[in-house]
């Protein structure tokens, strides 16, 4: 803190009473000045001699036969006129950060300029704010604070540009030649603390932080605060990334800290409104200065506050772009009406239909303003892409699990939902499953119709071993899905079998079931509108059982295990091919025989839901109960 003191006489005033009346002792006083319930006693000369506004009062006072004054309207009140009439009285005036704002718009109002005296107030307190304030970083900051209640006056003075161009270009220079105090509290890196990966055990001075200036221009308010970022980014020396941890930092402090709240309690919204539409505005437009977690969070907020749909719909762009930065937690946006449902699924559709957008061929055209892209580009744009959307599968399959553990989410909502992304690359369907099975758990009053077009989302030829495991057991599940489980777990052990010798050869129908190589499966992410047929719900038809017979009865030539269980040695020596096919094939086997227990005990017995269990697991018992299967309506 710096300060400047003025005058060398000694204190020549005296408070007395409770409203704080001034008395100059020295000689008799001839002039009383009011300034609301405060008066001061003083003497015309030495005011008179610095002041040509208090010389016209005077004058006009004289007429009137009136000596005293009032200049309520003065800037800074009492305590600013106090400083003001001892440097007139020559006594000693202490200036700093906190007065020295107000006493230079008193004395402007005064109207203490050079050409009343030499060497005036005025003059002394421009030399210091120079000289000293706007060279000292949080001098300057202090300065900008207090300005709030001295307008329009130091606004019309130029200090308010002066402190804002002072602050701008502290925080734009290299952190290396910061050499003054600043407030910290956040980690910082380890290279940022004098200790890196290469560390030879020699201490070094701690770096300075690119982002040292974030949390003291957190203490300004918002208008303020706009204009010093504003200016921050004009000078063009701070990264994006520093610009978007300020406004990150900021909206903590101003914004989302005890929103919910102060929401749901009523109460005054209008700084946190003016936060959000400064930060908003103030975004850095370079990809990546701010993460999807923090917009989502500003999101989150715009309708909290009920903002404006330019700040929703702004919000809702930039976060489509980036989406696969996002989690599942970043996505649960509370519903803010009187909605049964706990979470705004709207909202999110919104943000997946933005993300859907860009990244369809449509979306791509418009973002590639150059059309001359070498290959390499195109092979590096690609694989970011395909990367981002399986990202934003798993994302939203995770999202899918979480809110169908809402009891008042209505189906028709989760399946527009999960149709959305149904064209999204999926390694597997298991978190299809997952939200599946969490919504069949907290909603057991579905039809069987519902429960067939839930489980149309997911694709059982996609479900890993695990995820099959789980699903034969799963008695919330309706038997045609479990058969389908059943079925493709059983291709996919004969495909296992038959790629283990290699001079077998897969028939049509069973290679046009296994998925592609790309993670799409033939009519994968099927839509709950096309499950009404056997058929297209993926229900194994006789011509796939046949196929999968004769392609088995080719593997079991030569040695191979029949389905009943018995096992021969292999003439040829090949005990450990034989053995793992017979595992391939035997594992479905296994699987079912858990299914016939498991629905056995729980006492599914009806004429639609139960299959007999067969003694052994044959290619013509398969054939048969497939039959059966069709001529009954299974759900």
């Amino acid at each position: 803190m710096k300060y400047m003191k003025l005058g060398s006489k000694p204190d020549a005033f005296q408070t007395e009473g409770s409203n704080i009346r001034f008395v100059a002792t020295e000689l008799a006083t001839d002039i009383v000045i009011s300034i609301g319930d405060v008066k001061f006693y003083l003497h015309k000369f030495p005011l008179l001699s610095k002041s040509s506004r208090l010389q016209r009062l005077v004058a006009s006072s004289n007429e009137e036969k009136n000596d005293e004054l009032d200049i309520s309207d003065i800037p800074g009140g009492p305590s600013a006129f106090e400083i003001c009439a001892k440097f007139c009285y020559g006594m000693i005036v202490t200036l700093n950060a906190y007065n020295v704002l107000a006493a230079r718009c008193a004395a402007e109002y005064l109207e203490m300029f050079e050409t009343i005296d030499k060497g005036n107030l005025i003059y002394k307190i421009d030399v210091f704010l120079t000289s000293s304030v706007f060279r000292t970083w949080k001098d300057s900051i202090i300065v900008l604070q207090s300005t709030k209640s001295l307008l329009p006056w130091c606004e019309n003075l130029k200090i308010i540009n002066h402190c804002i161009d002072s602050i701008g270009s502290k925080a734009s220079i290299d952190p290396s030649e910061v050499e003054w105090s600043y407030t910290y509290n956040r980690k910082k890196l380890p290279s940022e603390n004098g200790i890196d990966s290469h560390w030879n055990g020699v201490r070094k001075q701690p770096m300075v932080p690119n982002d040292w200036w974030v949390e003291d221009l957190c203490e300004l308010e918002v208008d303020l605060y706009k204009r010093v970022i504003m200016t921050i980014k004009a000078k063009g020396r701070t990264p994006p990334v520093v610009i978007g941890e300020a406004l990150r930092a900021y909206a903590y402090r101003r914004l989302l800290g005890s929103l919910e709240d102060a929401v749901s309690n009523g109460v005054d919204c209008t700084k946190r409104h003016a936060a959000l539409d400064a930060i908003v505005f103030l975004l850095p437009t370079e990809e990546g200065s701010v993460s999807c977690g923090f917009l989502l969070k500003l999101l989150k907020a715009a309708y909290l506050l009920e903002s404006g749909e330019s700040h929703r719909n702004n919000l809702i762009k930039r976060i489509g772009a980036q989406l696969d930065g996002a989690s599942v937690a970043d996505l649960l946006i509370p519903v803010n009406t009187d909605e049964n449902s706990v979470y705004n699924i709207d909202l999110v559709m919104a943000i997946v239909e933005e993300f859907m957008l860009q990244n369809s061929d449509n979306g791509k055209a418009k973002l590639q303003d150059d059309e001359e892209i070498v290959d390499a580009e195109n092979v590096s744009v690609t694989t970011v892409s395909s990367t981002s959307k399986l990202a934003v599968a798993k994302l939203i399959d995770g999202y899918l699990a979480e809110i169908a553990k809402d009891p008042n989410l209505p189906l028709p909502k989760l399946m527009a939902l999960a149709e959305m992304a149904s064209s999204l690359p999926r390694p597997t369907h298991d978190g299809l499953y997952r939200a599946i099975d969490m919504y069949l758990k907290e909603h057991p009053s579905l039809s069987k119709s519902e429960k067939k077009k839930l489980c149309g989302l997911m694709d059982c030829k996609q479900l890993s071993q695990d995820a099959c495991m789980h699903a034969v057991q799963n008695e919330r599940l309706p038997l045609r899905v479990v058969v389908q489980v059943l079925f493709f777990e059983q291709v996919r052990a004969s495909v296992a079998s038959a790629r283990s010798d290699p001079s077998a050869e897969l028939p049509s129908a069973v290679r046009s079931l296994l998925p592609r190589e790309n993670g799409n499966s033939i009519g994968s992410s099927r839509s709950a509108a096309t499950t009404t047929t056997e058929e297209e719900c993926g229900v194994p038809t006789s011509s796939d059982i046949n196929s999968l017979r004769s392609m088995r009865l080719a593997n079991n030539s030569g040695g191979s295990e029949r389905s009943s269980g018995s096992s021969d040695t292999n003439k040829n020596g090949d005990d450990k091919s034989g053995a793992g096919k017979a595992k391939g094939m035997l594992m479905p086997k296994k699987i079912l025989s858990k299914l016939w227990s498991g629905k056995t005990n729980a006492g599914e017995n009806s004429s639609s839901d139960t299959l007999e269990s067969p003694g052994s697991v044959n290619p013509e018992e398969v054939k048969s109960t497939q039959s059966r299967i069709t001529r009954r309506s299974v759900s």
